[in-house]
């Protein structure tokens, strides 16, 4: 993280009494020990209070406190539930954290339009909840779904289980409204599908809160399916079920979710919830198909043939939604039930092209014994996005540190195995120095040049994504004034 500026940390009291003033109606807190709460994020390994929190509800107070910041150069740092798994919301001593918590209504429903207006501090289950009745869902669930909301979503480009089929977060948003740094506040897309100009939308989800503010978000929401059904199958090694990963693609079945567990996670897992997973396998696949009822039975013949002919040593489909569930029970359920069987554990996130899986695989079980450290592995085996689970006691000197190489070196081979860092948990401060490793100087300079177009102070969310942010003047070229003469599809209001 950038060194903190003493002066802003002096002014602490005056900076609280001025946005008090500001926003009388957001609740402005400095107390160190209410600071607490808001010193990480789900990265725990890293710690830092920031120097006050505020809580807006209204697009206006979210305005004028960028505004404000921005006039007088303090640093932001934007904050959803907390959830992120890489430091994105790592507070800064010197940072306003602004807290979006109270942002969490779901403002309109349009089923005509299969929309839902929200703001950023809903929770991902609670828009499901809300339309699940009239036969709709939003379809991106990440694990965390029940408590992370969706503008961390949109800030991270969050998955979840059924993403093979339904797409990340950005195959589900229409519209985005966003505070800039100088309180700009703009409005991208709308109910309507596609825009006529460049894809700035595109450009905002995943941007890690480098760019903007969420204060508004237009979902897509997606009809329920009438029918879905799950196979669990297991197998005496990852290589075989990687084999029937393959074999599922390759024969044309899309399945709705396609996931893989290795044998800790498996036990784990089971301990935990419950959920009938056979114990006695080294790899086991969750592989879920949905649409008419008809063809929901035809496809699940298929994948349970494919498992076999893989040599599956375990195949069964579920016969009610409610086994169906209890499989995904226990799949969603592996990050905490791993947390059961060690003090501490490191969770990963790196992507790699499908048919490297057993290699990768292989490399991982290289890094374990090379580090001394066991690792669980829980990933979404359909888009190839791995979560390695590293085991660790951080009570005991120089373990965080192994787990932390342990997973440097694991991002590494997904990159030289011609993958990327990261599938959904973003970059924050964890992957932040290997960008390298994937980009050159000319790929991060391009970066940097967006992120200065909209925040040439650098103030919004410092530290994250860039190893080094250089000065904006030493990327210029690329100004406000640019980015709206080639962007005209980013109003301002």
């Amino acid at each position: 993280m950038p060194g903190a500026n003493p002066d802003i940390i002096a002014r602490r009291e005056e900076i609280a009494a001025a946005l008090a003033a500001l926003c009388p109606a957001a609740v402005v807190i400095t107390a160190p020990e209410e600071l607490r709460p808001f010193e990480t994020d789900g990265l725990t390994a890293y710690r830092q209070p920031p120097l006050l929190t505020i809580l807006p509800s209204t697009t206006e107070e979210v305005s004028a406190i960028l505004a404000y910041c921005n006039d007088e150069a303090i640093p932001v740092v934007p904050r959803g539930a907390g959830t992120s798994l890489s430091g994105g919301a790592l507070p800064a001593a010197d940072a306003v954290l602004l807290g979006m918590a109270r942002f969490d209504r779901i403002l309109k429903i349009d089923l005509d339009n299969r929309a839902a207006i929200v703001q950023p501090g809903v929770t991902n289950l609670a828009i499901t909840r809300m339309v699940e009745a009239e036969g709709f869902h939003y379809a991106p669930d990440p694990s965390s779904q029940i408590a992370c909301t969706i503008g961390g979503n949109v800030a991270e480009n969050a998955g979840g289980v059924h993403c093979l089929k339904y797409g990340l977060t950005t195959n589900n948003i229409l519209g985005l409204e966003m505070v800039l740094m100088d309180g700009s506040v703009i409005r991208l897309g709308g109910m309507h599908l596609d825009s006529e100009s460049h894809d700035i939308l595109g450009l905002m989800i995943g941007s890690e809160g480098l760019m903007g503010v969420v204060t508004q978000v237009t979902v897509r929401l997606t009809p329920t399916p009438a029918s879905a059904r799950a196979v669990l199958a297991g197998f005496d090694s990852a290589q075989a079920a990687g084999e029937c990963v393959a074999g599922v693609i390759s024969a044309g079945i899309i399945p709705a979710g396609m996931e893989m567990m290795d044998g800790p996670a498996i036990r784990a897992a089971e301990d935990f919830v419950h959920a009938g997973y056979p114990l006695d396998v080294e790899a086991l696949l969750i592989i879920e198909v949905d649409g008419p009822q008809v063809e929901v039975d035809d496809l699940v013949t298929r994948v349970s043939k494919i498992a076999k002919d893989c040599g599956a040593v375990s195949i069964r489909a579920s016969r009610s939604d409610e086994e169906r569930l209890a499989f995904w029970a226990g799949r969603k359920a592996a990050f905490p039930a791993v947390g059961r069987i060690s003090p501490d554990y490191y969770c990963m996130d790196g992507t790699i092209p499908r048919n490297r899986l057993t290699d990768v695989l292989g490399g991982i079980a290289q890094l374990s014994q090379k580090y001394g450290l066991a690792c669980a592995n829980v990933f979404h085996a359909g888009d190839g996005n791995l979560h390695p689970l590293i085991l660790y006691d951080a009570n005991r000197p120089g373990e965080l540190k192994r787990a932390e190489d342990f997973g440097a070196d694991i991002l590494r081979l997904c990159v030289r195995s011609g993958g990327v860092l990261t599938g959904e948990h973003g970059v924050g401060v964890e992957k932040r120095d290997l960008m390298p490793e994937m980009f050159n100087d000319t790929d991060l300079a391009v970066q940097m040049r967006l992120k200065c177009a909209l925040d040439p102070g650098r103030l919004l969310n410092p530290g994250k994504v860039f190893p080094q942010l250089k000065g904006c003047g030493e990327v210029s070229g690329f100004s406000v004034r640019d980015i709206e003469k080639q962007f005209p599809g980013l109003p301002r209001f």
